[in-house]
């Protein structure tokens, strides 16, 4: 199972179609805090988030907190000042794929020490950046592509 981990995340709807996305590939979602957004369950249920329950959500007090409660074996870092792009990068099963906030993206100490798992999506010059939403997007099917979409209804037997 992929991991998407989403380090002090700003705009709620980003969350939301974060977690559609986790709901339809099966990745397990961490949040860093804080947050710019409530996750409670009432707050879910008010925004119309039916697939929610659907996705396993997991919540920490910071990135100290995230790393003492998991074992991450692999981890790839997306970001704009990454060295290399996002499709050079060898996904495996299990790997956490981290996103910074909106406004900033990931703390430059994080980048700096994780500088060899640093990847980009392509983009034109002058363009700043990608919806966080959409990243995670690119990036997640880009690796399930990689594993051979695992347990993917209907996969290779679609016709044109």
């Amino acid at each position: 199972m992929l991991n998407i981990v989403l380090v002090e995340p700003e705009i709620p709807q980003n969350c939301g179609n974060i977690a559609r996305t986790c709901a339809a590939t099966g990745c397990r979602l961490h949040l860093i805090r804080p947050l710019g957004f409530d996750i409670s369950e009432k707050a879910v249920r008010r925004a119309g988030l039916d697939y929610w329950k659907d996705v396993e959500v997991l919540d920490y007090e910071n990135l100290d907190d995230f790393f003492s409660k998991n074992q991450v074996k692999q981890l790839w870092c997306l970001s704009t000042k990454a060295p290399r792009a996002y499709t050079e990068a060898d996904f495996t099963e299990d790997c956490y794929l981290f996103f910074g906030k909106e406004t900033k993206g990931l703390p430059e100490d994080f980048l700096d020490a994780h500088y060899d798992a640093c990847i980009r999506i392509p983009m034109l010059p002058d363009t700043r950046s990608l919806n966080l939403s959409n990243a995670v997007a690119i990036t997640v099917y880009e690796a399930l592509r990689q594993l051979d979409f695992p347990g993917f209804q209907n996969y290779g037997k679609m016709k044109g």
